[in-house]
């Protein structure tokens, strides 16, 4: 692994939230003035192929990176672009289809959070 592959996986693993791209890219620059932008994101290309992470879209803002790989969905909130886990028993979701054998299911649910609820009141 090289170093700056190392960089952005300590940067991401240690994190407590869903970092942007350009948000990682902003911490391994302190850490490695020369580290291009595009090395950033070549590497997360290759650390999603390899499983390491994951790539979350919400259409509400930049994509996501996400150390936990295990099966789970995300709340994103349409007005402040939160993302937050949700964990499978915090959100069900049943699905019967003859013939079709279910692997993973991948889900973004859009709300409001109730940090934005909250301050509308």
């Amino acid at each position: 692994m090289t170093k700056r592959r190392a960089l952005i996986k300590k940067i991401i693993y240690s994190s407590c939230c869903h970092l942007t791209a350009e948000e990682i890219y902003i911490f391994a620059k302190q850490k490695i003035p020369s580290i291009a932008l595009g090395t950033v994101y070549r590497n997360l290309g290759l650390m999603e192929q390899s499983g390491e992470i994951k790539r979350i879209s919400t259409g509400i803002t930049a994509d996501r990176y996400d150390k936990n790989s295990s099966e789970h969905y995300h709340l994103a909130c349409v007005k402040c672009g939160k993302l937050e886990d949700l964990m499978p028993d915090e959100f069900k979701v049943e699905c019967n289809i003859d013939g079709v054998e279910i692997l993973e299911v991948e889900g973004i649910v859009r709300c409001i959070c109730k940090d934005c609820l909250q301050n509308n009141r």
